[in-house]
């Protein structure tokens, strides 16, 4: 997308992939090898800080078709009723929302490559929503193409793969037959829009390699300590990094319409 050019040395990459694919554990990792080598990050995190009409699909995914709220964990799993639902109405609902976002979006990355950080990493990107999509409908296709032209690409798109049944496991919150699909679609949108770096199902510490040794090779700075061998330091969460407008929000993870 032209007019998107770096500010700053600011380096830009997305983490997509299925519910339970392991984004936050790959993001944090990735943090952690950013700052052993003293580099600045900001974290945004595209359901919080990007995606609007909230209420909207919080009255489509609780109110009208009874989905739990909340994030599912092994010991608590939940019944999520939103981005499942692929009736045709809410497919006019989700390109109706998808453009808003697309808009906020746009003026995000804008805003973030100004920030003066050395690496802006979105936890889900407009990707997310478009595997929520019928894509196998011409139409569909058209829309995600047009928008496509309109949001700033990252330099690196990660798309987690991953098996579904042992994804549900880690973050039991949709049906499996869904997760099945959906992970179908992601693959599906890679093929229509290029351009996504697919990691493989792997063990987790094996992804970790993989994400990190591709990170050091493709973005613009040079790390300063250690050579690009994709070693695995200590993860810590990235929730204390800064986030765009220092947002105060909590993360209980709208629902994902």
């Amino acid at each position: 997308m032209g007019g998107f050019q770096k500010h700053g040395g600011t380096n830009f990459v997305s983490f997509s992939g299925i519910d339970g694919a392991g984004k936050s554990t790959q993001i944090d990792a990735l943090c952690a090898r950013l700052r052993e080598d003293g580099r600045s990050v900001l974290l945004i995190r595209f359901w919080d800080d990007i995606a609007r009409l909230t209420w909207l699909r919080e009255s489509a995914g609780h109110t009208i078709f009874k989905g739990d709220k909340g994030i599912g964990s092994p010991s608590k799993p939940i019944n999520r009723r939103d981005k499942n639902v692929q009736s045709w109405p809410m497919t006019w609902v989700r390109l109706f929302t998808y453009t808003i976002d697309a808009i906020s979006l746009r003026i995000a990355v804008g805003r973030a490559l100004r920030s003066g950080a050395d690496l802006v990493i979105f936890d889900r990107y407009i990707y997310d929503e478009f595997a929520n999509l019928k894509l196998a409908n011409r139409a569909i296709r058209a829309f995600v193409r047009i928008i496509m032209a309109f949001v700033p690409r990252p330099q690196i798109s990660y798309l987690l793969d991953a098996d579904p049944i042992k994804a549900r496991a880690r973050k039991p919150e949709y049906p499996l037959d869904f997760l099945e699909t959906n992970r179908r679609s992601y693959l599906a949108l890679n093929d229509l829009i290029g351009g996504m770096t697919v990691i493989d199902p792997m063990p987790v510490e094996e992804v970790t390699r993989a994400v990190i040794r591709h990170a050091l090779t493709e973005l613009s700075f040079a790390f300063r300590n250690g050579s690009n061998d994709g070693g695995i330091t200590t993860a810590e969460p990235c929730g204390d990094l800064a986030t765009l407008d220092e947002l105060d929000k909590g993360h209980t993870r709208p629902a994902a319409l």
